[in-house]
């Protein structure tokens, strides 16, 4: 006996919302019932999915394999519905994706009413965090993500170069000096990423790994932002984060000989190339035709 469609749908609203109780409102039906039909599908695969507690519920190893393929034979179902409605290459339905929080407000937020308008038939949740976000577990199709990205099962697909330069207000280098070395970092004020992390450059010498030393600790990228713009110092920052100001001159370009690696990209990240929901797709090439081989924030940034 197949195992009831309905009890496949509640189990990926569940895992999606992270709790029985929200799934059950977001559904409009009683936490007990969710429960119920959860508890029929555990019998019936003859396995535990979830792991509970009083407060919180969290995927075993088995949920999260089976998670892996609902979710893919769900969207199997979809697309062969839409191919017998005639309908198979629509752009249609929910698509919840998740993006860094400054790149998002940024870059995809004034984009939005253009994607809009070429595909009103989508319903886009976005979701902002500069945190990596579980696609599988948190229930999301897609995750705009940057870095050096390692490898995974997911599925990458790069959209742009991300250049990444050292640079300072003119008032901070006029009153500091302008340094003229990689060591010269030292006696400057190195604002730290809102990670803590190292600032991976290249240059000259090949590349190098430091440690920014300042007064400043924050876990806000938009905190550094608004503190190299103000003139504390010296920041590791992205071109798509700061080129209009660099255009504006209210910062300038400290040691160009030294950038950030090349291997840090912008990419949009999916859990699997088979199926590939056509709303999914649309959402990728939308992004990857507006931000082009060149982006358009290094255009003339400097």
């Amino acid at each position: 006996m197949m195992t009831n469609l309905g009890d496949l749908e509640i189990f990926t609203r569940v895992v999606a919302s992270g709790s029985m109780s929200e799934a059950a409102r977001e559904l409009g039906l009683q936490t007990p019932i969710i429960s119920k039909r959860i508890k029929r599908l555990e019998e019936r695969l003859g396995s535990r999915l979830f792991h509970r507690t009083t407060r919180q519920i969290s995927l075993t190893e088995a949920g999260e394999g089976f998670h892996e393929r609902v979710l893919a034979a769900l969207a199997g179902l979809e697309e062969a519905e839409a191919f017998l409605a005639g309908r198979s290459s629509a752009v249609t339905g929910r698509l919840r994706v998740s993006a860094p929080t400054s790149f998002g407000r940024m870059h995809i937020a004034p984009y939005l009413t253009r994607f809009f308008s070429l595909y009103p038939d989508v319903e886009l949740q976005l979701t902002l965090t500069d945190a990596f976000q579980d696609l599988v577990a948190e229930g999301f199709d897609l995750a705009i993500r940057i870095g050096e990205l390692p490898s995974s099962s997911l599925v990458a697909r790069k959209l742009a170069a991300v250049r990444r330069i050292l640079c300072a207000t003119p008032d901070y280098v006029e009153r500091h000096g302008t340094p003229a070395a990689i060591e010269d970092l030292e006696q400057h004020v190195c604002i730290s990423a809102h990670n803590n992390a190292y600032w991976h450059l290249s240059g000259p010498n090949g590349p190098v790994a430091l440690r920014p030393v300042g007064p400043l600790s924050t876990n806000s990228s938009e905190v550094v932002r608004e503190a190299v713009l103000s003139g504390l110092g010296i920041a590791f920052r992205s071109t798509w984060d700061v080129g209009p100001d660099l255009r504006a001159g209210r910062l300038v370009q400290v040691l160009p000989d030294w950038e950030g690696s090349s291997d840090v990209g912008l990419y949009a990240v999916y859990p699997s190339r088979q199926h590939l929901p056509a709303k999914v797709r649309a959402f990728i090439d939308f992004l990857a035709d507006l931000y082009g081989p060149q982006p358009y924030w290094d255009k003339s940034s400097l």
